[in-house]
């Protein structure tokens, strides 16, 4: 039996604005196996970093709020964890690697410094040393030379900056690595050279990793299993093999793939989603996908679907029932 280093069951996430309640994740339940990478793909809004901060719980004070739900990590509960446990987990068990490397690093302290104190925080019986050997050593895994330790992050480019955050993030060799986007702000050759590190050091450190992307292509290169999420809500989710090739899809995933120029066809225009995400302050009754699916039907507008499961692969649609 495949051992699980995550599980979320039934997570609602809830925003408090001043214009209404935001539900930004609604009865959201996955699963992350111990060295798999799973792909989680939406449109922007779709509640996927919402989902990667409540497990580092650090969602914005007095506005954002777990409703309800709960989530696992490596047979911990983590909402019954203390502050205080929770920042020794943060770095050493799990790590989040921020969407923005511009703004990930702090401007007035030197890189060398920021990668040390992750280490000096997980390992109070180093001395210093040892430290230094232990930044030295992630400097040269994420191909940065040692020396440039001392320098800030405002001598270096942007995949310079990516390189030193994902070096933060694998500090400590974490169990599980929640990549935000981690290359989004860099163009696309520095973004392979990235990907690339990126599946090394997971496989040198046998990490879990949650992808977060809106690249069809980045999580066909380095994903095991897919979630699809719309609107605050998993509806699709399968192995690799499930999604990109099976028969069967949600609408929405099949508009996605739809979206995507197609080297083998002349066409000269694109196929877009029709429409708008719904307001998340006023979801429908019924399916999210309602109003933008060419697919619906009368129940589609009064009735919630529920996931359907296929062996490995599961689809929210009232079309496979």
């Amino acid at each position: 039996m495949t051992e699980e280093i995550l599980k979320i069951k039934n997570l609602k996430v809830i925003y408090k604005t001043d214009t209404g309640i935001v539900n930004a994740v609604n009865n959201l339940s996955l699963t992350v196996n111990v060295g798999e990478t799973l792909g989680l793909v939406g449109e922007t809004g779709a509640g996927k970093t919402t989902t990667a901060l409540s497990i580092m719980r650090l969602l914005p004070d007095r506005i954002g709020c777990v409703d309800s739900g709960e989530i696992v990590l490596d047979d911990m509960e983590l909402f019954k964890l203390t502050d205080a446990d929770m920042q020794l987990l943060r770095g050493n068990v799990v790590s989040m690697i921020f969407q923005d490397p511009m703004t990930s690093l702090n401007p007035v302290i030197c890189v060398g410094d920021q990668i040390s104190e992750v280490i000096q925080l997980h390992n109070p019986d180093y001395n210093k040393d040892q430290i230094s050997e232990e930044v030295d050593e992630m400097f040269r895994l994420v191909g940065i030379p040692p020396e440039r330790k001392v320098e800030f992050p405002h001598q270096f480019s942007g995949g310079m900056k990516q390189r030193i955050v994902i070096g933060i993030a694998l500090a400590c060799q974490p169990k599980l690595l929640l990549a935000d986007e981690p290359t989004t702000a860099l163009d696309v050759t520095i973004q392979a050279q990235i990907l690339d590190m990126m599946r090394e050091l997971k496989e040198k450190f046998a990490t879990s990793m949650v992808l977060i992307t809106h690249d069809l292509g980045v999580v066909a290169e380095l994903c095991d299993r897919v979630a699809i999420m719309y609107a605050g809500e998993i509806i699709e989710i399968g192995t690799l093999m499930d999604v990109y090739t099976g028969d069967q899809h949600h609408p929405y995933t099949k508009g996605l793939f739809g979206s995507i120029p197609n080297l083998g066809k002349q066409e000269r225009r694109l196929h877009p989603i029709d429409g708008l995400m719904p307001d998340p302050t006023q979801l429908p009754d019924g399916c999210k996908f309602f109003e933008r699916c060419p697919y619906r039907m009368d129940k589609c507008e009064k009735s919630q679907p529920y996931l359907l499961n296929f062996d490995t692969h599961s689809i929210r649609c009232f079309l496979y029932e």
